[in-house]
């Protein structure tokens, strides 16, 4: 696998800050953001590493060989505008660095939010400070991490703070996203934090059928759609297990849930494909974003690569290097979650 960088997020105590009401998923202490992990980064949107308590050395980023395009990052809002006003939505994400995958995930997801909550104005915060660096360094683009999203919140006078993470599911990001907020605890009048998208069980559902409905058309009896999510050694990888389940349930028989850094593995998915008559395998991320994880892990040419593997194993793949954000039934859900956190606002 490529060489990445751990993205570090080292926050205060949450003390005053509660997340809306739906019930989580048991034992989900890890969350993956929308955040996928960009180049010479490990820890994702859509996922995180467990938490390092050892002394850790200020992030910086290695000389970067990119030899490959990501897009137009000007075609891009990074939402730091000021003049907010006294209501703010402030979406936070962990980010990418493909800047094609960011307006068309967390940008649609973001556009999505504004035209659902025209009372408010809808702003961005990314956690990763090497994204942030990386993009601004290559492309330009100023992009404001989440402390500086919440200082430009309080020089702007904004009173009411509604927060809607992009994260997969509640762990220790989206926790590190309500400890830092604790710290901004007296400069609002009201803080509300919105749920990750894998929060209830109607949330794992809801994403099984736009997974299934967004490649129907591959559903042929002879293909295996198979989805990469990232994975990750706490407790709460079993959300993936969960999700196959589901899907299971459902009764959608060709469809697999694996993940790149845990359990299942690539070669676990490998095995249950081979017990079927397949022919070709399609490859799909499960995170919000097509970033690192998806271009390389995923779709990339390296004899580890999931792409390698299963075309190793004698299978025609295909590639859709489509992050969840991208899904209209996924932009919904996060519209959802975001209400019943407007809905909490007195």
């Amino acid at each position: 696998m490529r060489k990445k960088l751990l993205a570090l997020a080292l926050i205060s105590c949450m003390a005053f800050v509660t997340a809306c009401g739906a019930d989580t998923y048991p034992d989900s202490t890890e969350d993956t953001a929308t955040e996928e992990a960009t180049v010479k980064e490990t820890p994702s949107e859509d996922t995180e590493a467990p938490e390092d308590t050892t002394t850790a050395e200020p992030e910086t980023e290695e000389e970067d060989d990119e030899d490959y395009t990501t897009g137009d990052a000007s075609l891009d809002n990074p939402l730091n505008q000021d003049d907010i006003g006294e209501s703010e939505l402030l979406v936070v994400s962990f980010g990418t660095s493909f800047n094609d995958s960011r307006r068309n995930t967390i940008g649609a997801v973001e556009n999505a939010l504004i035209d659902a909550f025209p009372d408010y104005s809808v702003r961005r915060g990314f956690t990763s400070q090497i994204i942030i660096d990386h993009v601004k360094s290559r492309d330009g683009e100023v992009i404001d991490n989440m402390t500086e999203a919440l200082d430009r919140a309080v020089d702007n006078g904004v009173k009411t703070l509604v927060v809607q993470p992009t994260h997969l599911m509640s762990g220790f990001e989206y926790n590190d996203v309500k400890e830092e907020l604790a710290g901004y605890s007296d400069s609002f009048d009201q803080i509300v934090v919105g749920e990750p998208l894998l929060t209830s069980e109607e949330d794992f559902k809801a994403v099984a059928e736009a997974i299934v409905a967004a490649t129907k058309e591959y559903d042929d009896g002879e293909t295996a759609i198979c989805f990469m999510g990232h994975g990750t050694e706490a407790d709460s990888n079993g959300v993936y297990e969960h999700m196959q389940q589901v899907i299971d349930d459902l009764g959608y028989e060709n469809y697999y849930i694996g993940t790149v850094e845990a359990t299942p593995s690539v070669d676990d998915v490998l095995a249950k494909v081979q017990e079927g008559d397949y022919k070709r395998v399609v490859l799909e991320p499960l995170m919000v974003v097509a970033g690192d994880h998806a271009n390389n892990d995923m779709a990339g040419d390296e004899e580890d690569s999931w792409k390698s593997i299963f075309e190793g194993a004698g299978y025609e793949v295909e590639c859709i290097l489509r992050g969840l954000g991208e899904l209209p039934d996924i932009q919904k859900m996060y519209v959802e979650h975001a209400q019943k956190a407007v809905e909490q606002v007195k």
